[in-house]
């Protein structure tokens, strides 16, 4: 295990798992602020889980890294607990928040869940923000999603990294899956990430870890497997979205599940694109087995369970 240096004492960590990404909050200086929300369905607990470190104080700011339903499906639950509260969010879809456009942010063609919320101010690429009592950069990390941003503390070196690099990789690279060619800005955001020279990372899910240049690699090693066989990031997306709609209702009649999938859109666009020649049906079926092969579902009689 690489050693993680201390964090600062202003700094607390919510650990969340998969469903939901991890909060960063921040408790020192004239503001309170926290970087994203988690997911919907756990917004009492996240709404728990700050109170019990502000106790009387308020939660000022609330800044999202990106807009995918797991860093930005506590939005509104934070809102309305927090009525003065601040939402920062990155420029690239400001617009079509201010509009409500379910569809275009992606939570309708994908069948997750976002309540709406609003926001206040835009985030800046190249510029600087206050984070409790230090300044953070804002880098652009395009790849995983195209308005995506990371935060980065050059005094101490701690990096949060979203979902640009975990320590066993980084999150779907959801534009390739749509036609666009992104596979190179996630290795331009490596780049960064590696020009930055963290020591400690803060990721979008998964314990916080320290940084050698060899979790890099890996990393870069897994976006090389998969610009050489875009099919298998196709496959391996397809799975992590199952699996996150597992997650959330954690069992269900598995003829329901697959009937979800057949009529969630993204599905058929995946499917349309890189699995044409096996039918709807066959093949939400062969991907659910492939998810309890590896042990991370099982089926009951007719159920099928999350592990």
């Amino acid at each position: 295990m690489i050693p993680v240096r201390d964090l600062p004492a202003e700094l607390h960590v919510f650990e969340r798992g998969w469903l939901s990404a991890n909060n960063i909050l921040f408790v020192g200086g004239d503001h309170t602020l926290m970087v994203d929300s988690g997911y919907c369905i756990h917004a009492a607990q996240t709404l728990s889980l700050v109170d019990g470190v502000l106790n009387d104080r308020a939660l000022d700011v609330l800044v999202n890294t990106h807009l995918h339903s797991d860093h930005c499906g506590g939005n509104a639950a934070l809102q309305a607990r927090y009525p003065e509260l601040e939402t920062w969010i990155p420029p690239g879809q400001a617009q079509q928040v201010t509009q409500w456009d379910p569809i275009a942010l992606t939570y309708l063609p994908t069948g997750q869940l976002c309540p709406q919320f609003n926001f206040q101010q835009t985030l800046r690429p190249g510029s600087l923000m206050r984070f409790g009592t230090s300044d953070w950069e804002i880098h652009a990390s395009a790849g995983h999603d195209p308005h995506s941003v990371i935060f980065f503390e050059p005094e101490r070196k701690i990096l949060i990294s979203a979902d640009a690099l975990w320590e066993s990789g980084f999150g779907v690279v959801f534009p390739e899956l749509e036609g666009t060619d992104a596979f190179e800005q996630v290795g331009a955001t490596l780049d960064l990430i590696e020009s930055l020279e963290p020591v400690t990372v803060i990721p979008g899910h998964g314990r916080v870890f320290g940084y050698t240049p060899e979790i890099l690699s890996k990393a870069r090693q897994r976006l090389d497997s998969f610009v050489t066989n875009p099919v298998k990031h196709a496959r391996h997306a397809v799975k992590v979205l199952l699996k996150f709609k597992l997650l959330e209702v954690q069992k269900q009649d598995f003829s329901e599940f697959r009937r979800w999938a057949a009529r969630t859109p993204y599905f058929g666009q995946i499917r349309e694109r890189f699995f044409q020649d096996v039918a709807m049906d066959a093949w939400i079926d062969q991907l659910c087995a492939e998810l309890i092969m590896v042990g991370v579902a099982e089926k009951e009689g007719r159920y099928f369970l999350n592990i």
